[in-house]
């Protein structure tokens, strides 16, 4: 029995698929079987994809007669597949280091309680340019699944590319296919229920590489608002799970409401969803949120533009004060 099983789930990836399955036969690492699914493509990965039938490495490969909708089914129907203790969704679009199963392996060593181990990925775009990187404080180490999801998964998802992490099998089937009807925040709710479940460990190095271009879904998903469709109900199952606070969950809808006023997508879409926003924050908490934010950035602007010299004053004539 393999220790990893890696899933590749494929739409229409073509250009990038000799990339990826090559990033990952070169792993280090070297216990692991690989299963390829592809969603009906219509471009020539099939092609592409019968040149590693055969490979040792390679146990399944799966073509959809109809395409699935989501790739949170491909995931399940890739996971339903595997055989190993572990499982990887690598990304189609994606490739990685020689060492990136290695050391998220290692992650989990004499810790069966490890649900995630995940470790820091660069953002590129398709002329290959970095465009940022995930963040870590520190080059290693393990967080309970509750302070994890309370730390990164509240506003926003620090996992944001699956091909960044493996997770445990076990972890996985006790929890609920809730992620599967989801089109865009599925794998941001699949890392917090996985979370709840055990430990998480993180690895500062940047091993993962994840592509953005014009064919990545969270690109569509932002554009024609589909993110802002599903963030309140991912809210509201941190508020049912008591995970965050009722004071919290008005805020994190907040937090999204403005950025949604910018959206350029749709302008019915655009108005219904501010009316489900309002609504859901409530306008008392709508106008504090407003007011305090607003408060503080004065302040934060005039603290920029104020003279070194009065700063300095201040501290000593606050600080003493405040620390007594």
């Amino acid at each position: 029995m393999p220790a990893v099983s890696i899933i590749i789930p494929n739409y229409n990836h073509a250009p990038f698929l000799n990339q990826r399955i090559d990033s990952i036969l070169k792993q280090t690492y070297q216990d692991f079987e690989v299963i390829i699914m592809d969603d009906c493509s219509t471009d020539n990965s099939k092609e592409i994809i019968e040149r590693y039938r055969g490979n040792a490495f390679v146990t399944n490969i799966v073509y959809n007669e109809t395409n699935s909708g989501s790739t949170f089914k491909q995931w399940q129907k890739g996971i339903n597949l595997a055989k190993g203790a572990y499982i990887w969704i690598a990304e189609s679009d994606d490739w990685c280091e020689p060492t990136l199963l290695q050391e998220l392996v290692n992650g989990t060593a004499n810790n069966t309680n490890i649900a995630i181990s995940y470790c820091g990925s660069v953002v590129i775009n398709e002329r290959e340019e970095i465009l940022y990187t995930s963040t870590s404080k520190k080059m290693g180490g393990v967080t309970d699944g509750i302070t994890f999801i309370k730390n990164n998964l509240l506003e926003s998802n620090v996992i944001f590319n699956a091909s960044m992490a493996i997770f445990n099998k076990l972890s996985f089937q006790n929890i609920s296919l809730e992620f599967t009807s989801y089109k865009f925040c599925g794998d941001w709710l699949f890392w917090i229920k996985l979370a709840q479940k055990g430990s998480v460990y993180t690895s500062g190095k940047y091993l993962n590489y994840f592509r953005k271009h014009d064919m990545d879904v969270s690109r569509r998903s932002m554009a024609d608002g589909t993110y802002f469709v599903e963030y309140p109900r991912l809210a509201k199952y941190l508020l049912d799970n008591n995970l965050i606070t009722s004071k919290q969950y008005g805020y994190l809808l907040y937090r999204k409401y403005q950025p949604l006023k910018k959206f350029a997508g749709n302008r019915q879409i655009k108005k219904n969803l501010l009316l489900t926003y309002r609504k859901l924050i409530g306008i008392k908490s709508l106008v504090k949120f407003t007011v305090t934010t607003t408060v503080h950035n004065v302040y934060i602007n005039l603290w920029i533009v104020t003279p070194l010299f009065i700063k300095n004053a201040i501290r000593k004539i606050l600080l003493p004060k405040i620390s007594q």
